[in-house]
């Protein structure tokens, strides 16, 4: 009967401290997903240009960027419960400037120490659910956690848009700020030291060269608005460029690597950082493309084309846990394939009935893609944590997640490359709408074929299954 009482003590234990670490991880996500509900009122109130309010989020991108490969040495070097309440009190400092800011540039900073608190967690909170977690039941927790998040990006811009309605602006942050005091007070009694410590120095250089990953993604976003001509971006792009490579042969040759690379030795885990970003493209790739859609082609309000993609975003939250659940029972190789054909089936229903110009169709084919993404990611991250040593997860998390950012915003500007430039090519003969449809439709097939390529890819996991523990 003791032993009963200790076990359920324990777990009550268990359960509080992933609560709290996920409140804290989903409040950070809702200012992500949330905020571009309010940029008009930004921009009206700061009197600034769509261009200038976009930083809010480039900026934010960028920073957080430069944190991922940090984090590593940050849970390896700083006690988990003072790392924790530090980026609370990090993001509660940040999101207190955004209040108080009389002018725009003071609320890009609270930003941008919003986006050095949201570096750090998004990572590591990951890697410890994938550290405190037996190998057996990590698909279950990691499920939870795709719950968790996948609910912040639904929810995020319906309670921006209740919040716009009836308040301020600052509504928005001060509901960020009420979350951190609650997740803070909990995590008094709730988070613990769960990380091992391997004290050493930083290398300064390392973290210095890891600007190269954001600079790239900087890049990317600047193609994306047509900046292909631009000498600027074009010489960042080199410079960042020969920053990542140095990065990653200083990693390779120092004794005590900033970011653990040797996680590629692992063939399951780089088939899972691969699946991984595909799934990631397919998703970001349609809740920006089909937005689009949604108003230059079926012509319906910005209001309802973000609602439109709430049931495929509740969709995906719901499915994490069932994903996570099966990867369990029945291993990563039968979980990943279902979603990879999900992802087929959704880009390919596009590009089959775009012509039809039906919101039920488009919402249906959404829905379906964001269900594969469910099958696919957080079951990847699992499969390929599963094959490494728990020494090496915090490093894995990092990589994978940077990999993840730069694949998205590869697949963002060649999405949105190809719409531009197969409607200018077909615009004289088809003409204006009939171009812009057949500009959609060859996206859609792009897309679905990077999803075969997923498929393909998953071909050779059961082979890798059988030779790598």
């Amino acid at each position: 009967m003791n032993t009963q009482s200790t076990t359920a003590k324990s777990s009550g234990k268990r359960n509080l401290f992933i609560f709290t670490l996920l409140l804290g991880t989903f409040s950070m996500s809702i200012s992500q997903s949330s905020l571009s509900t309010a940029y008009p009122t930004l921009m009206r109130t700061f009197n600034v240009t769509a261009d200038t309010v976009q930083w809010l989020t480039t900026g934010f991108m960028l920073v957080m960027s430069i944190l991922i490969p940090v984090s590593p040495w940050l849970l390896h070097n700083i006690p988990f419960k003072r790392l924790f309440q530090g980026i609370i009190a990090i993001f509660f400092i940040g999101t207190l400037f955004c209040i108080l800011a009389p002018n725009f540039p003071m609320l890009l900073i609270g930003r941008i120490l919003e986006a050095i608190a949201v570096g750090i967690i998004f990572p590591s909170y990951q890697t410890v659910l994938l550290t405190i977690t037996p190998k057996k039941q990590r698909g279950g927790t990691m499920g939870l956690a795709g719950l968790v998040m996948g609910s912040a990006l639904a929810v995020g811009p319906i309670i921006s848009g209740v919040l716009l309605q009836f308040f301020s602006w600052q509504g928005l942050f001060i509901l960020f700020l009420i979350m951190m005091v609650i997740t803070f007070v909990l995590s008094l009694g709730a988070i613990k030291d769960v990380m091992t410590l391997e004290k050493s120095s930083i290398d300064g250089l390392s973290v210095v060269l890891a600007a190269g990953f954001p600079g790239v993604l900087w890049v990317l976003t600047e193609f994306v608005h047509g900046g292909f001509h631009s000498w600027l971006a074009w010489v960042i792009l080199v410079a960042s460029i020969i920053g990542m490579v140095w990065f990653v042969g200083r990693q390779l040759r120092a004794s005590k690597p900033l970011l653990q690379l040797k996680v590629f030795a692992s063939k399951i885990y780089t088939m899972s950082v691969f699946l991984t970003g595909i799934s990631y493209i397919a998703l970001i790739v349609t809740t920006i493309i089909m937005p689009l859609y949604f108003q230059q082609v079926l012509h319906i309000s910005p209001l309802m084309s973000g609602l439109s993609l709430v049931p495929a975003a509740v969709v995906l939250s719901l499915l994490n846990p069932i994903s996570g659940r099966l990867l369990d029972k029945v291993g990563g190789t039968f979980v990943i394939r279902i979603g990879m054909c999900l992802i087929i089936v959704g880009m390919g229903l596009m590009a089959l009935f775009a012509n039809a110009q039906l919101l039920g169709i488009a919402i249906l084919a959404a829905i379906i893609t964001e269900s594969g993404n469910a099958f696919v990611m957080m079951p990847a991250v699992t499969w390929g944590a599963n094959a490494l040593t728990k020494d090496l997860l915090a490093d894995a998390t990092a990589v994978t997640t940077t990999v993840r950012q730069i694949l998205g915003s590869l697949g963002v500007m060649v999405a949105t490359e190809i719409l531009t430039v197969v409607t200018q090519l077909h615009q004289a003969t088809a003409g204006a709408a009939g171009a812009q449809l057949l500009g959609f439709r060859v996206t859609f097939i792009v897309f679905m074929l990077v999803g075969v390529l997923g498929l393909l890819l998953t071909l050779t996991m059961g082979h890798l299954s059988k030779t790598q523990a």
